[in-house]
């Protein structure tokens, strides 16, 4: 009778413990990748362990779908942040059998003197992999069949679960966000990782908290600059655009664009100002129509919904309308007396283009005035040619003198208008001298650069290495730029979830984040850059507001750092590099 008693004590406390273990049984619904078109035959799945593995891994690191991973095993996670920022870590699994119902789980933060932060600050988002190609020559048209394909690491998906196919590598995308009230201190979390719904393994994040505090991304002076496409958004999402529908959609791909610290609203004034180079060519936002009687009426509808929208989302700095230079210089407009849209070509200078813009930029600026934006609205251009923009900006400044003009000048023609640019961005390699800068800082003139198809470093096609995203920041800051632009936020090709290629670009050129607002390794890290370098900003002002001996040393220090960072070429080791600066960083936080 007692061993009776016994065993069933010992089922029921089995049974018991066992319950903590074992997760529901569901189904794991997601999309389909695409098929892997270099699978690594090389890769030898005999010799891993059976069952899912899994480690910390690096997030400098893009770990191939169908390789085993050459990582050095590990459970444990540590790192530093300010309060207020957004920090990242990876970790890596990997089978060689079918692995079904992959979950996590993260406790509260806890450090040593009795603080805790909720698990919530926490996010696990399951890395998916798109086809990408190669830098090649860069710009230019391309045949898929001419570049070498894989399958990259980037879609951050916030899926509940994930089944694992078998001899495959998934990535685990951690990010953490620390509160801006977070007392400082050392932070302890376990995340618990169950597979097949049984638990299969215990990882450890520490932060160390520094006492500092990161302000708000609407608070930060980095000027990120990259374009809207909302009429990709109605494409993917098949909604009427403008519709509510489509506003819907729009929100969450707009505030995490926000929360990057995104300073610039992008508008059309006329149909189509890139022509049709992308997926989705964008639209009008005012409607422009010529009177049966003659004359015209503009309807702002769209425009004004457009901005008061990204307004409320906190993007309020600057509104870039796009463009008094459209490429070709087509410009539209609805005939009223044939019931058309006209399409003709007005180059700047001529008697046509005035006939065109006279009487819009009139109407424009009283409407401006009116809505409150005229002082923080530019007329933007693209890549513009010295003698189509002196023309433009001959007739902007007769008949609407005063509105600040914004440029993406690859000409190096920055010096032919010193005064009416506003906003001047410069592209990758391009010297803005020393007087001119200085003389634009006066001014409060904007100064950044850009990156684009035509250049291999640094930059965020869906094949660049991770740290090249985050490097970005860093020398924003070490060439003494304003901020950063990139043309394309998530101007999509036809199924970017599934293949990130594009006709002319290298994969990746057109977008950066994915539909559904699904955030990206590159993204992600572009972000941490930003970060970095709203840091160096607050804790040089700082040193230089302190005559101590101390502070003149570790001022030295972050500028003898920084300097390592004005470079155009990549280097032998970036990843170092981006190391070495950011113990700096975090040495002098401290």
């Amino acid at each position: 009778m007692t061993y009776r008693l016994l065993f069933q004590a010992f089922v029921f406390v089995f049974f018991i413990a066992g319950c903590h273990v074992q997760r529901p049984a569901k189904e794991c619904s997601t999309y389909m990748e695409a098929a892997d078109p270099s699978p690594d035959k090389t890769a030898d799945w005999s010799v891993v362990k059976p069952g899912l593995m899994a480690s910390v891994g690096s997030v400098n690191d893009l770990y191939a779908k169908s390789s085993v991973p050459d990582v050095e095993t590990s459970s444990s996670w540590k790192g530093s942040a300010w309060k207020g920022e957004r920090i990242s870590a990876q970790l890596v699994l990997w089978s060689r059998e079918a692995i079904s119902q992959v979950e996590y789980e993260f406790s509260a933060f806890k450090s040593s003197d009795g603080g805790e932060l909720p698990a919530s600050i926490a996010q696990a988002r399951f890395v998916r992999y798109v086809i990408t190609d190669e830098f090649s020559n860069g710009c230019g048209k391309r045949k898929p069949e001419d570049f070498a394909a894989s399958l990259s690491p980037d879609v951050l998906d916030p899926l509940d679960c994930f089944d694992m196919e078998p001899q495959t590598t998934r990535p685990i995308w951690i990010t953490i966000d620390i509160p801006s009230d977070a007392a400082s201190g050392t932070y302890t979390s376990s995340m618990e990782l169950f597979a097949n719904g049984k638990k299969h393994s215990t990882f450890t994040f520490s932060i160390d908290i520094l006492p500092r505090i990161l302000p708000p991304a609407s608070e930060w002076e980095f000027h990120l600059d990259l374009w809207q496409n909302p009429y990709a958004v109605a494409r993917v999402h098949g909604v009427e655009p403008w519709s509510d529908a489509h506003w819907e959609a729009l929100r969450p791909l707009m505030q995490m664009l926000a929360g990057a610290g995104q300073k610039v609203i992008t508008t059309t004034l006329n149909n189509r100002p890139w022509g049709g180079q992308t997926e989705d060519a964008f639209g009008s936002m005012i409607d422009w129509t010529k009177k049966s009687e003659g004359g015209w009426q503009y309807d702002y509808t769209v425009f004004d919904n457009w901005v008061e929208f990204m307004m409320d989302l906190g993007i309020k700095s600057q509104i870039n309308c796009y463009s008094m230079v459209p490429w070709g210089n087509q410009l539209y407009y609805f005939d009223e007396k044939t019931g058309e849209e006209v399409k003709i070509i007005a180059e700047p200078g001529t008697e046509g283009y005035a006939d065109l813009w006279v009487p819009f930029l009139r109407d424009f600026i009283t409407h401006l005035e009116q809505k409150g934006w005229k002082e923080i609205t530019r007329i933007a251009m693209d890549e513009r040619a010295p003698a189509e923009m002196q023309a433009m900006l001959k007739l902007l400044n007769e008949t609407a003198p005063g509105l600040g003009v914004a440029l993406a000048d690859n000409h190096k023609s920055y010096k032919l208008y010193p005064d009416q640019l506003v906003d001047l961005c410069v592209a990758h390699g391009a010297v803005v001298e020393p007087d001119d800068r200085k003389y634009r800082e006066s001014k409060g003139y904007v100064t950044t650069w850009y990156v684009c198809c035509a250049d291999v470093f640094p930059n965020v096609f869906t094949f660049s290495p991770p740290a090249e995203a985050a490097f970005i920041g860093w020398y924003t800051v070490a060439a003494g730029f304003d901020g950063f632009l990139r043309w394309a936020y998530n101007s999509w090709v036809k199924e970017p979830l599934l293949d990130s290629r594009f006709r002319t670009w290298p994969a990746g050129d057109t977008y950066i984040v994915y539909p559904d607002a699904r955030s990206s390794i590159r993204f992600e890290r572009l972000v941490e850059g930003i970060q970095d370098a709203e840091k160096i900003r607050i804790l040089r002002e700082e040193l230089q507001n302190d005559s101590s001996g101390e502070a003149k040393e570790k001022l030295d220090l972050l500028n003898q750092t920084l300097a390592s960072f004005n470079i155009i070429e990549k280097p032998e080791r970036l990843e170092e590099l981006m190391l070495k600066g950011k113990q700096v960083l975090e040495q002098i936080s401290r």
